[in-house]
């Protein structure tokens, strides 16, 4: 079915909007994704989502918004699900360099921190109940990788009753083509894409009307 199809059928028919507050949630930006050295590192895609990350992580703590990052990691094989990408069930262990946060995003003082052990930053950790607590309504999912970690991550904020943003220069995949192809499917039914700029002015504004 080509775009239009989906469009007469109605889907992508309204925008969600941001809402009251704004959290952030930053997905697998950790070594192994963001360091070229591992399997799995170096994508163009990836880097640009990293620096405009940056860019817009620094508007967010500057407003107090909440941070809620992650990093995918295991014991050992035995404790993982039945991952098909090898990297992941070779290299994807807590004593790994690759499972270590990427610094350029990262701060330790500041933003929430979980190990998750699928692919969304929902399943299985206390994010939720955290983001909760800080009264937040629309959440900006950044991070990696767009067709796995970020889409699954979109679903479930959606899922939760967030008004899930996707920032389009904040999320990066191994190939453009699966990278947009995904961004345009959630887009249709369940998050506005956006951009790292558009995201910065709306935390700013929200910043100084909430002083």
């Amino acid at each position: 079915m080509s775009s239009d199809v989906f469009q007469a059928r109605s889907y992508g028919a309204r925008e969600i909007g941001f809402g009251r507050k704004p959290g952030i949630v930053v997905v697998d930006y950790q070594l192994a994704f963001t360091d070229k050295r591992f399997p799995l590192g170096g994508a163009p895609l990836i880097e640009r989502g990293v620096q405009n990350t940056a860019r817009l992580l620094e508007a967010a703590r500057r407003a107090n918004v909440p941070v809620a990052s992650c990093y995918t990691a295991y014991l050992n094989e035995r404790t993982m699900p039945h991952w098909k990408v090898g990297a992941v069930r070779e290299q994807f262990l807590f004593d790994h360099p690759g499972s270590a946060m990427e610094p350029r995003i990262h701060d330790a003082k500041y933003d929430m921190v979980v190990c998750k052990p699928g692919p969304s930053i929902f399943f299985q950790t206390p994010v939720v109940p955290y983001l909760v607590k800080e009264g937040v309504d629309t959440v900006i999912v950044t991070g990696c990788v767009t067709s796995g970690c970020i889409r699954a991550s979109t679903i479930d904020a959606f899922q939760w009753g967030f008004r899930p943003i996707v920032p389009e220069d904040c999320v990066g995949d191994h190939e453009e083509g699966p990278h947009r192809d995904n961004l345009r499917d959630i887009s249709r039914r369940y998050a506005d894409i956006s951009t790292a700029d558009q995201c910065i002015a709306w935390i700013d504004d929200w910043r100084k009307r909430n002083a």
